[in-house]
C-alpha cells in the first residue's frame, strides 16, 4: 500500500509522467472509459467527485417498458436532447486513445459510454458495452433505424415540440420545467406497430452476455487494465476492475473523483481525462499522439 500511496501521490503533480510510464510499462492494455471521458465534449456526467447522484437517476427499463407516461416523457426530453448530443465531437482523450491504438498498444477498448465518441475519433476495436444512442430497436420484432430519422418522426408527430428550452443532460437527455408530456405522441414500429428503445442498456436491464464475454476474454490476453473517466459505481464496469485485480493484472485509472475499485489499484491519477491524456503527445513511446 505504501508504494500505492506514493505513486498516487506523484500523480497529483505530474500526471503525465506517471501515466506515460504506466503506458510504457504495459504494451497491451485493456482500457474501459466512462462519462467522465466524454465530458470536455460537452456531454454532461451523473455522479459527483464522491461517486454519488447528481441529478435523479436514470429512467429504467422497467419504467420505460411499463408505464407510457413514462416512455411519453423519455422521448419527449430526448428530442429536445438529441441535437446536441448528436453534434458532440470527441476531445483529446478520446484522439489520444484512438492514437494508442493505431501504436498496436490496445488489446481492447471497452466503453460504458454511448456516444459513439471514440469511433468518429478513429478508434476500431470499440466494445459498446452499453450501446449505442445513435440507434432505435424495436423490442417487438428487432426492427433497427438510425436514431436521426426517429428524430424526423418524432419532429413530425409533435410539430412545434423542439421550441421548448431545455438544458443538457447526460446521454442525450434534455431538463424540460414545467411541461405537461400528455399530448406527447410516440411513433411505434413501422414494421410491426411494436414498441421502440434506443439501442442502449437501461438500468435494471443486463448488458448482453456476449459483449461480457467478449471484454473478459481481452482483459485475459492484456497485461495492465486502464479506467478512463468512470466512477466504476456500476457493476457492469466494476466487474472488470476486480476481474483485473483476480487474474493479477495491475490496474490503474485516470478519474477526478473516488471510483468504487480506488482499494484495487496500482495508480491513480487525480485529472481530467482530456487533460491527462492530451499531455501525453510529449512522450517518445506514443509519439503518435501529437
Amino acid at each position: 500500500m505504501d508504494a500505492l500511496v506514493q505513486t498516487a501521490d506523484a500523480a497529483v503533480h505530474e500526471p503525465a509522467a506517471v501515466l506515460r510510464d504506466f503506458i510504457d510499462r504495459h504494451p497491451r492494455l485493456f482500457v474501459l472509459t466512462g462519462a467522465g471521458c466524454s465530458t470536455s465534449s460537452g456531454i454532461p456526467d451523473y455522479r459527483d467527485a464522491d461517486g454519488g447522484w447528481k441529478r435523479a437517476q436514470p429512467v429504467t427499463f422497467q419504467a420505460f417498458t411499463g408505464e407510457a407516461g413514462t416512455r411519453r416523457r423519455y422521448w419527449a426530453r430526448s428530442l429536445a436532447g438529441w441535437p446536441r448530443f448528436a453534434a458532440a465531437q470527441p476531445n483529446p482523450a478520446h484522439r489520444a486513445l484512438a492514437a494508442l491504438e493505431a501504436d498496436g498498444r490496445l488489446e481492447a477498448l471497452v466503453t460504458q459510454n454511448v456516444d459513439g465518441l471514440h469511433q468518429r475519433a478513429g478508434s476500431r476495436a470499440v466494445i459498446d458495452l452499453h450501446g449505442r444512442l445513435d440507434r432505435v430497436v424495436c423490442l417487438d420484432c428487432a426492427a433497427a433505424m438510425p436514431r436521426d430519422a426517429f428524430q424526423h418522426e418524432l419532429l413530425t408527430r409533435n410539430p412545434g415540440w423542439e421550441r421548448h428550452v431545455a438544458a443538457a443532460a447526460p446521454d442525450g437527455d434534455a431538463d424540460l420545467d414545467g411541461v405537461d408530456f400528455a399530448a406527447f405522441r410516440v411513433p411505434g414500429c413501422a414494421r410491426c406497430g411494436g414498441m421502440l428503445k434506443p439501442d442502449v442498456v437501461f438500468y435494471g436491464e443486463s448488458v448482453p452476455r456476449a459483449r461480457v464475454e467478449a471484454a473478459a476474454t481481452h482483459l485475459r490476453r492484456s497485461d495492465a487494465m486502464l479506467v478512463v473517466g468512470s466512477s466504476l459505481m456500476v457493476y457492469s464496469g466494476f466487474r472488470f476492475a476486480r476481474m483485473a485485480a483476480e487474474a493479477g493484472i495491475p490496474l490503474a485509472a485516470v478519474n477526478l473523483g473516488r471510483t468504487r475499485a480506488d482499494d484495487l489499484l496500482a495508480l491513480k491519477v487525480r485529472a481530467d481525462c482530456a487533460q491527462a491524456l492530451a499531455q501525453l503527445a510529449g512522450g517518445a513511446t506514443v509519439g503518435r499522439l501529437r
